[in-house]
């Protein structure tokens, strides 16, 4: 008899099911025996031999089926009692042994997520205000069609005085006074904490 160690296996299982895969080639299926017990399962063939005991949960043995592969024999165990076991083998308490009263299990499904909803509410938000609704809205672009709207609507003084004093103080004062701004050059005022330097 060869030990159970010997013969490769593993398993993967939802809170239903256990599937138990053995790995053996060139099996003949005519010469393997498996039996279910409650907690209890044993595969024999030919001189090798895999028994798990005791089951880490209790199994439905009417319900447990296999089937035999090329490389592999599969075997599905259907868990009399759901949740995950997470191993095949163990003394942990069989949540049946001691109570009449079925088990009961509980599930949450969890809403699937309105991913066009979702999509909607983002664009929707994302939809840029106008500088009527908000004065702080859209940055640069924001602020040159301000200044160009007021340019624009602007009469002839107010558009010199505006190039005047833009051109003169490098960018850092803009006036729509052409009274004030024709009598002399406009000073660059940087803004606080910064210092003008001329580049060329």
């Amino acid at each position: 008899m060869a030990a159970a160690a010997a013969l490769r296996h593993e398993f993967y299982e939802t809170d239903e099911k256990l599937t138990l895969s053995i790995f053996q080639k060139g099996v003949d299926a005519s010469q393997v025996s498996i039996q279910f017990g409650p907690r209890r399962f044993s595969y024999t063939q030919g001189e090798t031999t895999l028994v798990l005991e005791p089951l880490k949960g209790q199994i439905v043995p009417d319900k447990c089926e296999y089937s035999v592969g090329k490389v592999k024999v599969e075997v599905r165990l259907v868990k009399a009692a759901a949740g995950r076991w997470g191993g095949l083998i163990g003394d942990s308490p069989d949540p049946l042994a001691n109570s009449a009263a079925p088990a009961v299990t509980t599930t949450s499904v969890k809403p699937r997520k309105n991913w066009d909803g979702i999509t909607t509410t983002i664009l929707s938000s994302d939809k840029e205000k106008t500088s009527d609704e908000d004065p702080n809205v859209g940055g640069d672009s924001t602020l040159n069609s301000f200044f160009q709207k007021i340019y624009g609507d602007a009469d002839e003084d107010t558009k010199r005085a505006m190039m005047k004093s833009y051109q003169e103080s490098g960018g850092t004062t803009l006036s729509t006074n052409w009274d004030e701004v024709k009598r002399s050059r406009v000073e660059v005022k940087p803004p606080q904490g910064s210092e003008w330097r001329a580049w060329g």
